[in-house]
């Protein structure tokens, strides 16, 4: 299962991350404001999961890259890990990654701020749908 203590999802239909992103921030801002976190200078935010230290954020965009995908699987996390994005199935994580929308999510987590992290996400689905458009 799921290992968070706390899940803050901004969410919505379309491609306009910078507004996900900013409802996100608003809503951690209140957060912020009634509740402290936990919080290391050298780590970021502590987590009960290792892989989330840092800024805790995964930036996720649920896409179908039809002719994309149809490659075979490890080619497709190959390609994408070498994006700094990491490939599930639109279910979370352990799930099937073999047909339709997959979730395409930041590796990282430490060491970058928020806005690099949404900025790479959006950077590396956007050459990803450009390899999608190109594909015989």
């Amino acid at each position: 299962g799921e290992e968070d203590h706390l899940r803050i999802i901004s969410i919505q239909h379309g491609g306009d991350l910078a507004t996900v992103f900013r409802k996100l921030g608003e809503a951690v801002h209140i957060l912020e404001s009634k509740l402290d976190f936990m919080r290391s200078n050298r780590l970021g935010y502590l987590t009960f999961c290792p892989s989330n230290l840092g800024t805790t954020l995964r930036a996720s965009v649920h896409i179908d890259l039809p002719k994309y995908f149809s490659k075979p699987a490890a080619t497709i996390q190959q390609q994408a890990g070498q994006l700094g994005l990491q490939v599930r199935g639109a279910g979370g994580e352990h799930t099937n990654t073999n047909t339709g929308v997959r979730d395409l999510s930041n590796i990282r987590r430490l060491g970058q701020s928020e806005v690099d992290i949404v900025a790479g996400v959006f950077e590396a689905v956007s050459k990803l749908i450009k390899l999608e458009n190109q594909e015989i």
